[in-house]
C-alpha cells in the first residue's frame, strides 16, 4: 500500500514537472489538476464599484442546506495576487461541504494600509448579506487567509472598526484561519512592503497583534516551521499566545515540510501529501461552536 501510495504521488509531482516544461506557473499547474466536478462556481461578483473589488463564489455540487460559509483572502504582499488563481483553494473546501468566497482586494499602488481592509469588511458584509443565495448560511461564517491575506483576516478578526463601518461586529464571525500570516511585523523589513505601511512611519495601530481582546472569535494559526518570510515563532506563535493570555480560543500548529508558498499549497489535490492543513480546516470549522 505504502509503494503504490509512492508511486501515485510520484506520478503528480510528474505531471507536474511536464506543466511546468510547458511553461505554466505554479497556481496554474495547481488549478490544471484540480477537478470541476465537485463544485458550481460563480464568477465576477461586484462587491463594489472599482474593478478589484469583484468575487467568485463556490458552492459545493451537492451543498447541504445551511452550509458553513468561509471568505478567503490570498498573499500577495498586498502588492499582487488574483481570485482566479486560487480556484484550487475554492474546489478544496466547497469539496468539503464549504461554500467558499474568493475576494480580489485593491493593491499598492492603487491602494495602501487601511484601504484593503476597508475592501475586506466589504466583501465580507456581501457574503454575509447574500450567501444564503448560495445555500450558505450567514450565522457560520468564517474568515481564512494565506501571508498577506492571513493579515487581513486577522485585523478584520481583531480590530472591530472594519466591519462596524459595514454594520457588522467580529461577533458575527465563528471564527478564522490564518495561514502564515504577519501579526507582528514592525519595523518592516521587505522592501515590498514597506511603502503599502508608510514605512519609517508605521502606524502601531496596523499590527493585529496590538489588536487581542477578550471575546474575539476562537482562531486557528497554521504555518510553516522553517518559514524565511514571515517568522512563524514571533508572528503564529506570539499572536496565538497573546489570544489564549486573553481568554480566546487559539490553538497554531506548525509542520516542517511546506514552505510558507507551499503552505497554502497542501490545500490542493496534488500536494495534500505535504500537510493536513485542510483537514485541520475542516476539522476547526465542524467544531467550532455556534456563538
Amino acid at each position: 500500500m505504502t509503494r503504490l501510495f509512492r508511486q501515485g504521488f510520484g506520478a503528480v509531482i510528474g505531471s507536474i514537472l511536464l506543466l511546468a516544461l510547458g511553461g505554466c506557473s505554479p497556481v496554474q499547474l495547481l488549478n490544471a489538476l484540480t477537478p470541476d466536478s465537485t463544485y458550481d462556481r460563480t464568477a465576477g461578483i461586484a462587491y463594489g464599484d472599482d474593478s478589484r473589488q469583484k468575487l467568485d463564489v463556490y458552492v459545493p455540487h451537492q451543498p447541504m442546506p445551511g452550509a458553513p460559509v468561509v471568505v478567503f483572502f490570498y498573499g500577495g504582499s498586498w502588492n499582487s495576487g488574483s481570485r482566479v488563481d486560487y480556484r484550487f483553494v475554492g474546489e478544496a473546501l466547497a469539496s468539503k461541504g464549504i461554500v467558499t468566497v474568493v475576494a480580489d482586494y485593491r493593491l499598492y499602488p492603487q491602494v495602501r494600509y487601511p484601504l484593503f481592509l476597508q475592501d475586506g469588511a466589504r466583501a465580507v458584509a456581501w457574503t454575509k448579506a447574500h450567501i444564503r443565495e448560495f445555500s450558505g448560511n450567514p450565522q457560520r461564517l468564517y474568515l481564512m487567509g494565506h501571508s498577506s491575506g492571513g493579515y487581513n483576516a486577522a485585523m478584520l478578526a481583531l480590530d472591530d472598526q472594519w466591519l462596524a463601518a459595514v454594520g457588522m461586529s467580529p461577533s458575527d464571525l465563528q471564527g478564522w484561519i490564518g495561514l502564515a500570516g504577519p501579526y507582528d511585523f514592525l519595523p518592516i523589513k521587505n522592501p515590498d512592503v514597506r511603502p503599502v505601511f508608510f514605512w519609517p512611519d508605521s502606524p502601531p495601530q496596523s499590527q493585529p497583534i496590538n489588536h487581542v481582546r477578550r471575546g474575539a472569535p476562537p482562531a486557528l494559526l497554521i504555518a510553516a516551521s522553517k518559514d524565511d518570510l514571515v517568522n512563524p515563532t514571533r508572528n503564529t506563535g506570539g499572536l496565538a499566545s497573546k489570544l489564549r493570555a486573553a481568554g480566546v480560543s487559539a490553538q497554531d500548529l506548525y509542520y516542517s515540510r511546506p514552505s510558507h508558498i507551499t503552505l497554502v499549497a497542501t490545500l490542493s489535490r496534488p500536494l495534500r501529501r505535504l500537510a493536513p492543513v485542510l483537514d485541520q480546516v475542516v476539522g476547526f470549522i465542524a467544531h467550532t461552536p455556534t456563538q
